[in-house]
C-alpha cells in the first residue's frame, strides 16, 4: 500500500515540533536534561558542523539572537535553506506529488567543505 505523498513530510514536521516543545522548556545550557548528546564529540572530544545547534534553537525560540550566533554561526546561516527544503516538501506532499530536492556533484562537494572547514575552524580557533 503506498502511502500519501505528505506522510514523510508531515511526519517529520509533527516530530518537529513535539521536539521543539520540549525543547522551549528545556534549556540545553544546563546539564542534566533528555536531551540527544553529538556521537562525534563523544567519540572525538571535537565539535562537529552541527555541535550547538540544539542550543542555538533553544536561543532562537527566546529571542537570544546573539547567543544563537555564537552557538553556531554556519548552522544559523543554513537554517532558512533548510527550512526553505521543507516547506517545499510539504506542500508538494500536500498537493499529491512526491518532491527530492537534488544537489549537483559540486554543491554536494561545495557543502561537505564547508562543513569540513567550520568543523576545523571551530575546533582549532
Amino acid at each position: 500500500m503506498a502511502r500519501h505523498p505528505a506522510a514523510a513530510p508531515l511526519g517529520v514536521l509533527t516530530a518537529g515540533a513535539a521536539g521543539a516543545g520540549y525543547l522551549y522548556v528545556t534549556d540545553p545550557h544546563e546539564s542534566g536534561h533528555l536531551l540527544p548528546r553529538c556521537p562525534f564529540r563523544l567519540v572525538t572530544g571535537f565539535l562537529c558542523p552541527a555541535c550547538g545547534g540544539t542550543r542555538m534553537t533553544y536561543d532562537l525560540m527566546h529571542g537570544h539572537y546573539e547567543a544563537a550566533w555564537l552557538d553556531n554561526r554556519l548552522l544559523l546561516l543554513a537554517s532558512p535553506f533548510a527550512l526553505a527544503l521543507l516547506l517545499r516538501w510539504t506542500l508538494e506532499g500536500l498537493r499529491g506529488r512526491r518532491w527530492r530536492p537534488s544537489l549537483s556533484r559540486p554543491a554536494q562537494a561545495a557543502i561537505l567543505l564547508t562543513a569540513a572547514a567550520w568543523t576545523l575552524t571551530r575546533n582549532l580557533f
